[in-house]
């Protein structure tokens, strides 16, 4: 089956609530949507979103990238080949040095128009086995108030983790509002923390003795300096778990990061599933937990 055409959409959609990213919030998500046909009259989508503060790329970038990218694969077959974390079309788009959302957008796309020509889904595609049941964490930022009101609500709601910002509040009030959370969660949920490197060493050390004891399943990237995580790890003995420090990072260079935990994975920030894949296939083989995430793109991205 060739990839006939495309079209490619652009989204400005409001958030539901204020989303702040590295100091600047946002009330909207802008991003691409693109539509690849086939030659029997199917259909692919996928999403190219970069998220502002975290991807190197601009939406007039992703816009140029994608259309470029979209209009050259016309004519390409999209055959058994081209599928999975080591496939044709894989390598090909490894070798286009393409930023991350794009090649995440348009791979996404290729791999659900080879899904609707087969007659399956995108996750039969990934895994001959896939989760009928897909669990998910949830989040919690906000005041403290809004925090604690939301931790109570997902605890009733029957949430088996939930994940809490605390990067950007000071040390003590984010000590305080960890043992606050914890107590509304209760012992049987588990409870994720995420600093996006908002912390010296010093501060990370402080912050770590603090909630020390509170049953920690991990905590994202607490330095500013990612060259110390290591150091952080065997200093204060708590799970660390990778995510910005993936963005680039080939998964051979995983085993020098033995200390972490946990990855966070976002495709759309590690430039497609594929490579998505192939990071948490070398984390299984260190002993870190693959957790799967998105950077806040619509449905069709997640």
């Amino acid at each position: 089956m060739k990839i006939t055409g495309s079209d490619l959409y652009g989204y400005n959609l409001p958030l539901t609530n204020p989303l702040t990213l590295k100091g600047k919030t946002f009330d909207r998500r802008e991003g691409l949507l693109l539509r690849l046909e086939g030659a029997n009259g199917a259909t692919g989508w996928g999403e190219a979103a970069p998220l502002p503060g975290f991807s190197r790329e601009s939406l007039e970038d992703a816009i140029r990238e994608l259309s470029e990218l979209a209009a050259s694969m016309s004519g390409r077959e999209m055959d058994d080949d081209s599928i999975g974390a080591d496939g044709t079309l894989a390598r090909e788009l490894d070798s286009m040095n393409l930023a991350p959302s794009v090649r995440f957008g348009f791979e996404t796309a290729g791999w659900n128009l080879y899904a609707a020509t087969h007659g399956v889904t995108l996750a039969g595609v990934i895994s001959p086995r896939p989760r009928t049941i897909v669990p998910v964490n949830g989040l919690l930022t906000g005041s403290p108030a809004e925090v604690l009101k939301e931790a109570r609500r997902m605890r009733s709601a029957g949430y088996e983790a939930v994940k809490l910002k605390v990067g950007g509040r000071s040390i003590q009030e984010g000590i305080d509002l960890v043992r606050a959370v914890r107590e509304s969660l209760g012992e049987s949920v588990s409870l994720r923390l995420d600093a996006n490197r908002a912390w010296s060493f010093e501060e990370g050390v402080r912050f770590a003795r603090g909630v020390w004891g509170l049953g920690i399943e991990y905590i994202e990237e607490p330095l500013t300096d990612p060259a110390g995580l290591g150091e952080f790890a065997r200093t204060c003995n708590i799970p660390v778990a990778l995510d910005e420090s993936l963005v680039g990072m080939a998964p051979e260079a995983l085993e020098k990061h033995h200390y972490a935990s946990a990855v966070v994975l976002k495709p759309a920030l590690l430039g497609g599933v594929s490579r998505t894949l192939r990071l948490a296939a070398r984390a299984l083989e260190f002993g870190m937990r693959p957790v799967i995430s998105s950077a806040y793109e619509t449905g069709v991205g997640t």
